[in-house]
């Protein structure tokens, strides 16, 4: 009993050590943001701004990996998941997603950020 205790603590501190160093390698500036959008990732979040232009709307995409809940509560899973910024949020005003805000208890790290353009 001790010893798969012991093995399983092995493998859990393996598992967030794994996440500690995608989230050093992660953190950044996003690369694949339209070139009138600025968008900026931390550890846990991303935030946006796109120049306004008369018409355009855009949605933020947040990628993350770690514990989420994957349906009614207590269902939790762990990998990645992607996060969005709908509603459309008008050119020119900023939106932030994290990746926290997928249920109670949540820990992940964010992994990729862009921004996609909506033209009306």
């Amino acid at each position: 009993m001790r010893r798969s205790f012991a093995v399983a603590a092995r493998v859990a501190t393996a598992g967030i050590s794994g996440l500690a160093f995608a989230a050093v390698v992660g953190s950044g500036a996003a690369q694949a943001a339209p070139q009138d959008c600025t968008v900026e990732k931390g550890l846990f979040d991303a935030s946006a701004v796109c120049r306004p232009d008369g018409g355009s709307n855009y949605v933020l995409h947040l990628d993350c990996v770690g514990l989420y809940a994957s349906g009614p509560f207590p269902l939790y899973a762990v990998g990645p998941y992607k996060v969005l910024s709908y509603p459309f949020t008008p050119s020119g005003e900023r939106t932030t997603v994290g990746c926290t805000g997928m249920g109670p208890g949540v820990f992940a790290l964010a992994t990729n950020a862009y921004v996609e353009i909506y033209n009306a």
